[in-house]
């Protein structure tokens, strides 16, 4: 008797067309009110309790990322690339999103009038659909954001399959001090045969500082030598069997991967065989390679809301005319592309140099909040223009790692170019020697750069005595020209490791 009681009274208490649709409509922002509003005191009190909780929850932990060093806001970074959170807070999202659409219609169900005409009826059911939309259209952005990033590390990184030594996350580089990634730029076009691999940069990492050192290799390198017992060191034996230039090898590779290939089973042979060559030749264990498209490094800039670069002297590019201005200027991805691309009034070596200045802007502008607002376009533009050997479980370790990099370690170059080396005839062993010795210096020196390094106040180069005593510059000695430095920036003269702090405006 008194059930039937209770039920006549929330009958009775029920509000018209109007207000059931304004307490459904409340049910929104305060999922259980519209409960509360019909005496439903349990039901009312859990959902709007958890509801507020959750809210309460995510204030928190707003807050303390306001607050928070780079440290967690890396970690945080770390995690939105990894895929197993992905698939976990996609999974959240899409029951809280049914439970609170679901919430939504039972507090319609619950404060309707009965007897209504079909017509009342129907507008109603529409309204309280909108009102669905209104959970449903965000929790459904969020949920295509998580799987666009969650296919893009899988197609970029690959899954398990992919993984070759165990990974730690405590230990992720099995105790290594140094992790050395080659950085591949790739150049085609529909008017050009084939890929060109212009831009081969070897980034060597200190994994407990931050401190790098980028290797720099000139595209037309000649003499290059492979590793004895591969199919390349058979078709092309020493001293002088491969009559093409550094950036061939890739191309030469992908042509008859099965044949000249190292491992012709991976994702990429020819990019993994250019990995081993460069490794071979400079004499680093090159451990990953990471290969953009140019073309898509543009889209990749624009990603992440541009690049401000300083640029002291004007840089024409392209056929159209186009000159980047001096001044503090906020590159969009097309001029970056061109700041590094440009060989007007320019060569290849002063190319180089930009492009080590260009990972240096980034290395330092790039912020793991970068990563957390931008992540549907970074993975949109990665997914198109990135291919790389690095296993989906090191993403995180790289993350932290760059940040490191960009936050505290200090970034060196050597450019493998004249007057350091002579590219048409070099000698690998005075390679391995130059490359040697720039990463100890840095292990060494930490933050100083090494003795006669050249800087604004003194741009003569280490190693010139004969040139000082003549009052010029290794620089000088090496154009004939007056300047005596190069004008271009990030162009290193001299045969240690120069700070890119002191080379890049």
């Amino acid at each position: 008797m008194a059930a039937e009681d209770e039920r006549g009274n929330r009958a009775s208490a029920r509000p018209g067309t109007a207000g059931a649709l304004v307490w459904t409509a409340a049910a929104v922002p305060l999922p259980g009110i519209a409960h509360l509003r019909m005496r439903r005191w349990v039901a009312g009190a859990v959902i709007l309790g958890l509801y507020l909780a959750a809210i309460a929850a995510l204030a928190v932990w707003a807050m303390s990322l306001t607050g928070a060093g780079a440290d967690t806001l890396t970690a945080v970074a770390g995690m939105a690339l990894r895929s197993s959170w992905l698939l976990t807070a996609m999974g959240v999202v899409f029951v809280v999103a049914v439970l609170w659409m679901a919430v939504i219609v039972h507090s319609w169900v619950i404060t309707r009038p009965a007897g209504r005409s079909l017509g009342v009826r129907l507008l109603s059911g529409a309204v309280v659909v909108l009102l669905c939309l209104m959970v449903a259209a965000p929790s459904a952005l969020a949920l295509h954001g998580g799987y666009t990033t969650y296919a893009a590390l899988n197609n970029i990184f690959g899954g398990p399959d992919r993984e070759g030594v165990p990974h730690d996350a405590a230990d992720p580089w099995n105790g290594a001090e140094r992790v050395n990634v080659l950085l591949i730029g790739s150049d085609s076009a529909d008017n050009r045969y084939g890929v060109r691999t212009d831009t081969m940069i070897v980034a060597s990492v200190d994994t407990r500082t931050g401190e790098a050192v980028l290797v720099g290799l000139p595209r037309n390198l000649e003499d290059v030598r492979f590793p004895e017992g591969t199919a390349l060191a058979e078709r092309y034996p020493e001293p002088y069997g491969f009559d093409l230039l550094l950036n061939d090898v890739y191309q030469t590779v992908a042509e008859d991967p099965e044949e000249l290939a190292i491992n012709p089973h991976v994702v990429d042979p020819a990019a993994d065989t250019l990995k081993a060559v460069i490794g071979h030749n400079v004499g680093l264990d090159v451990s990953y390679y990471a290969m953009v498209d140019m073309m898509g490094f543009r889209d990749l800039i624009d990603a992440i809301g541009g690049i401000r670069v300083n640029i002291e002297e004007p840089i024409p590019y392209g056929v159209h005319g186009g000159v980047l201005e001096p001044g503090l200027q906020l590159l969009d991805g097309h001029e970056a592309l061109w700041y590094g691309r440009s060989r007007v009034n320019s060569d290849d070596y002063g190319r180089m140099g930009r492009q080590g200045c260009l990972i240096k802007y980034v290395a330092e502008q790039v912020e793991p909040t970068t990563v957390l607002t931008s992540y549907r376009r970074l993975a949109g533009a990665t997914e198109r223009t990135l291919s790389t050997d690095i296993p989906q479980s090191k993403v995180p370790a790289f993350v932290e790692l760059a940040d490191l990099v960009g936050d505290t370690g200090g970034m060196s170059t050597l450019q493998l170019s004249p007057p350091q080396v002579n590219t048409a005839n070099p000698d690998w062993d005075e390679v391995k020697r130059l490359v040697d010795e720039a990463i100890a210096a840095q292990g060494s020196d930490g933050d100083e750069l090494p003795t006669g390094t050249p800087s604004p106040t003194n741009p003569a180069a280490p190693g010139e005595e004969a040139a000082e005593e003549e009052g010029r510059t290794e620089w000088q000695e090496y154009t004939g020209l007056d300047e005596e430095a190069p004008a271009d920036p990030g162009r290193q003269v001299g045969e240690q490791a120069t700070d890119l702090s002191t080379l890049c405006p």
